[in-house]
C-alpha cells in the first residue's frame, strides 16, 4: 500500500498544454527538459509535462532589477530622449 501523505502528486498535462501553461514553445520546452529544468514523462505514446516542475522553473528565474524607482520609459520622459540604459554606454 502506498502512503499518500508522503507521495507528492504530479500534475501531468499533455505536452502542448504544458507549453501553454509555461508560456514557452516546443523548442524551449525540449531544451528545458534536456537541461533538467522541467520534468517530462511518457504515458503511452504521449509526452506529459509536470506542471509542478514548470512552477519550480518559473520560481527559479532571476528577478529583473531596475536602476531606480523610475522605469526606463519614465526616465526617458524625465531626462532625455535616450533610454536610461544608454547612459552606461556613453
Amino acid at each position: 500500500m502506498v502512503d499518500n501523505e508522503n507521495v507528492k502528486q504530479r500534475r501531468l498535462v499533455e505536452f502542448k498544454d504544458g507549453c501553454r501553461y509555461g508560456k514557452f514553445g516546443r523548442t524551449k520546452a525540449y531544451e528545458l527538459i534536456a537541461h533538467e529544468r522541467i520534468r517530462a514523462y511518457k504515458m503511452g505514446g504521449k509526452t506529459m509535462i509536470d506542471l509542478n516542475s514548470v512552477d519550480e522553473y518559473h520560481a527559479s528565474l532571476p528577478r529583473v532589477e531596475s536602476e531606480g524607482k523610475l522605469g526606463c520609459r519614465s526616465a526617458q520622459r524625465a531626462t532625455s530622449s535616450h533610454c536610461c540604459h544608454d547612459r552606461k554606454h556613453r
